[in-house]
């Protein structure tokens, strides 16, 4: 049998054992966090992330541009291009109607995914024909017709990841980002609306 002392000891160092491993389930994942969200500094936190750029598409196309010269003949020119289209959602659009924070979950509306960015890749992009009608060889070259084709490139790159459903892809993986990163630093579920 334990002395006076030594019994009351035990349920103090239990009790102090108990608490250190409350403490630090709490911290660990992110419980004691949860009673201080605040919806207007967690908004904050979430605009920051800026442009969330959630797919990336990579394309080939061949795109032929052609120029009627006055009075008579014609200027074309071929191009192989390779683009890259990114998607996403600008997450510096959302405001506070958009993020209900709950006791025990987050209801977020995301913005809607859109097209980010579009450039051509300069290194697999060239002229692969350009040339003016045989019989007119005295018409000039126009500086700007390549310029114009890869804008119409561009253009066409933009539509193609459009039908290909790059903004239904984009709009599914920032759901999923969004979701893990806000149960991470809140610990709470996150509940996303369909748009």
């Amino acid at each position: 049998m334990l002395p006076g002392n030594k019994r009351a000891a035990i349920p103090i160092l239990l009790l102090l054992a108990g608490a250190a491993g409350g403490y630090f389930a709490f911290s660990r994942f992110g419980v004691s966090r949860v009673t201080e969200l605040q919806s207007p500094a967690f908004l904050r936190q979430v605009q920051e992330l800026n442009e969330l750029a959630t797919v990336k598409y990579s394309i080939q196309k061949v795109v032929g541009l052609r120029e009627d010269k006055v009075p008579v003949g014609s200027e074309s020119i071929l191009l192989v291009v390779q683009g890259t289209v990114v998607a996403g959602v600008d997450l510096k659009e959302l405001d506070a109607r958009d993020i209900r924070i709950e006791p025990d979950r987050v209801v977020m509306k995301l913005p809607p995914a859109k097209i980010l960015h579009v450039y051509l890749d300069d290194k697999h992009t060239q002229v692969w024909d350009r040339k003016v009608t045989w019989w007119t060889p005295w018409v000039p070259y126009n500086p700007d017709l390549e310029r114009q084709a890869r804008l119409r490139a561009t253009d066409s790159i933009r539509e193609q990841a459009e039908e290909m459903g790059i903004l239904r892809d984009a709009s599914r993986n920032a759901e999923r980002t969004i979701q893990s990163f806000v149960e991470k630093t809140t610990g709470r579920t996150v509940v996303i609306p369909p748009t």
